[in-house]
């Protein structure tokens, strides 16, 4: 990654939210560089802060959240920090244009009353100066690369009129009619069954490679991730617990609550096993943490887990982990037996890195 152009710098951000004249703090912390070209997965459970980290690099935070402290810069024709941005007028020029986004459900993202050229037309002439032909032309350009069959026959249809898959198509096309540097997929895939998914993960792929983007891609499915991901980064209560290439996170996970989420795989459960969940609950975001937040639900807790915040250790040059496990002083403590063959049973089950 040395020799990538870094796109997009964190640097200790921390969001924190008004909730009933509390502080909820959301994101403590993190820390990433995201490189031109690649895809970084963004994975953990629900309230994790995957969302919210994201929202962060296009202005979207809801209206009583906040950036508390850290950076965000962008860098496209020249750093631009993000974090200081305030008016929506400010975003208007890089969301969209710049940094795009596709949500996982594609009816909340399309407006129902207008025709879907309609709506592809429109974000390209707000970003680019074109008249309404060279718009349509676009437009229907790029409903051919998403895989939209006739787009002159459905260039005037409304959303109501197209499959689940084709609508999540159209908002990609949408996304990426601008050309953007970013595309953060939220969840895009969650509400499409299984063949709709996998198609929609190819598409994405192709149109990375064609276009050159760099795809921020949030999800709680690390089947998915096993499929799209260069780099995947783990996040715990806000916080930023291991971070490594797809095949380090898979294969040579180090973190207790990686270790935790692999597990729930239900594609590695065994026929007639119970699959395996999570014990306990995150904890609560109010509250000032002490120690590993995911001390209570770790069975491999040590003392100094309760007491004191790990620092990240870096176990490789790509890969780094939260964890007192990895301390020199720390027990040898081995990965659970059930990982131990991950690579052979990943490989045959997702064919990406097997």
């Amino acid at each position: 990654m040395e020799t990538q152009k870094v796109l997009l710098s964190v640097k200790d951000l921390h969001v924190n939210f008004r909730v009933r004249g509390r502080e909820l703090s959301a994101i403590r912390g993190i820390s990433l560089d995201f490189y031109a070209g690649e895809c970084v997965a963004i994975v953990g459970e629900s309230g994790s802060g995957k969302s919210v980290f994201t929202k962060t690099f296009s202005g979207m935070l809801e209206k009583n959240g906040y950036i508390s402290g850290g950076s965000i810069t962008f860098y496209a024709d020249g750093p631009v920090e993000l974090s200081s941005l305030h008016r929506n007028r400010q975003w208007e020029q890089l969301r969209g244009g710049q940094i795009a986004t596709v949500f996982q459900d594609p009816m909340s993202s399309l407006n129902p009353v207008l025709t879907i050229g309609k709506q592809i037309t429109s974000v390209i002439r707000k970003h680019r100066r074109c008249s309404p032909q060279q718009a349509k032309a676009l437009a229907l350009q790029m409903m051919e690369k998403v895989g939209i069959p006739q787009p002159e026959k459905r260039f005037d249809d409304y959303p109501f009129q197209y499959s689940g898959g084709m609508r999540q198509r159209i908002v990609i096309a949408i996304a990426l009619a601008c050309h953007p540097k970013i595309l953060i997929c939220d969840e895009p895939t969650t509400a499409l069954d299984v063949t709709i998914q996998a198609q929609i993960l190819k598409l994405l792929k192709d149109l990375q490679k064609e276009l050159g983007f760099t795809i921020i891609f949030i999800t709680h499915d690390l089947g998915v991730v096993a499929n799209i991901a260069d780099r995947v980064a783990v996040l715990y209560a806000g916080q930023m617990v291991e971070l490594g290439t797809a095949e380090d996170i898979f294969y040579d996970p180090r973190h207790p609550y990686t270790w935790a989420l692999l597990q729930s795989l239900p594609q590695l459960a065994q026929p007639g096993s119970r699959l395996y969940s999570i014990p306990g609950t995150p904890p609560s975001l109010y509250s000032q943490l002490q120690g590993d937040p995911f001390a209570p639900r770790n069975p491999y807790c040590l003392k100094i887990d309760t007491m004191q915040q790990p620092p990240m250790f870096q176990v490789t040059d790509t890969h780094f982990a939260k964890t007192w496990l990895l301390d020199p002083r720390a027990p040898k403590i081995e990965k659970p037996e059930a990982l131990r063959d991950l690579h052979k049973r990943l490989g045959e089950e997702f064919g990406s890195y097997g």
